[in-house]
Formats: C-alpha cells, structure tokens, sequence
C-alpha cells in the first residue's frame, strides 16, 4: 500500500494540530540516522569484566548492554 504524500509544512502543521500522521508514515521501514549499530573490538582487564557481570547480574541485562549504558551516561555528561 503507498502512503500518502504531503509537504513538510503541511506535515509539520498536522503534528502541531495533533492530528494522527500514520497514514504518512512507512513505519515498516522506518530509520533513525547515525543509529546504524557498527561493531567495535574493546579489551578489558579480567577484573573488569568480573564487574560488568555482577552489575548486568544484578540488573538482569547483559554484558555488552551495561557496557552501552555506562558509556552513553559518560559521553552525554562531557558532551
């Protein structure tokens, strides 16, 4: 199915209005920008690591998330 099309004022005057946008939307194939994973090799000490499981342990999430978390929390408090 093609979704209708519109300008980006006109779409930009339906969010202000509240109005419901989804039939403007492919939200099949949707994309955020710059948020394309891209795989990184990091070495940590063994202690290291030892924590980062007992702390994804205890939060019930794994290694490579708590990892993602510490790291976003640092780079937006030095941004």
């Amino acid at each position: 199915m093609k979704k209708k099309s519109i300008t980006a004022a006109e779409f930009d005057e339906k969010f202000e209005g509240n109005e419901n946008l989804n039939e403007f939307l492919d939200l099949e194939n949707g994309t955020r920008p710059g948020q394309k994973p891209r795989r990184v090799s990091v070495d940590f000490p063994g202690w290291m690591v030892q924590e980062l499981d007992k702390v994804a342990r205890n939060l019930g999430i794994t290694r490579q998330s708590v990892i993602k978390v510490f790291i976003s929390d640092k780079l937006k408090k030095t941004v």
